[in-house]
């Protein structure tokens, strides 16, 4: 079993304890980039925009907070879909937390921790959910749907490196 602790704080500032094992799903991603650049990239309705996914809903440009509901919409294989989350956690510049309220899958949560490490800032993506349809979901998850959403949320955080490495996030309204 792998072991990483990890820190999780939450929006009273009490510290959670959180095991990664090898069931976990969670996606490590160093970044040479500021802990709250970081977290304005990630959370910025527009970035996201010019990464992956369209906001047509809710909050739809700058940054979202605590409370804030958003409906992406984006095309998984090959079809349109619409997910609308909400974030239930915030603790800036270190934790938030996106939970869906209508979509595709039965539940997801995606929890977003950003912790300062070696001159950079480590951004711990920890997303649990429940696919749709019972043991059909569950046949497809083993087939390929956690491989498939590991690979959308790693390519989403290289461009997230990307943005906060370089220059290009200062070119986004509200952003620079």
């Amino acid at each position: 079993m792998f072991k990483n602790t990890i820190t999780r704080p939450d929006s009273s500032e009490k510290k959670l304890e959180i095991c990664l094992s090898l069931e976990s799903k969670h996606i490590l991603t160093q970044i040479d980039g500021l802990l709250l650049t970081c977290l304005e990239v990630l959370t910025c309705t527009l970035c996201l925009l010019l990464i992956l996914e369209e906001a047509i809903a809710g909050v739809t440009t700058g940054l979202i907070s605590l409370g804030d509901s958003v409906t992406w919409r984006a095309k998984h294989f090959g079809i349109y879909q619409n997910l609308t989350s909400k974030i239930t956690a915030f603790n800036a510049p270190s934790y938030f937390v996106d939970e869906m309220v209508k979509g595709a899958f039965k539940r997801f949560k995606h929890e977003h921790i950003f912790e300062e490490r070696d001159g950079g800032t480590l951004m711990i993506d920890v997303f649990d959910y429940d696919s749709p349809l019972g043991i059909l979901g569950k046949i497809a998850d083993a087939l390929f749907l956690e491989k498939y959403m590991t690979r959308l949320l790693t390519k989403r955080n290289d461009m997230i490196k990307e943005f906060a490495e370089s220059e290009k996030w200062k070119g986004v309204p509200g952003m620079g």
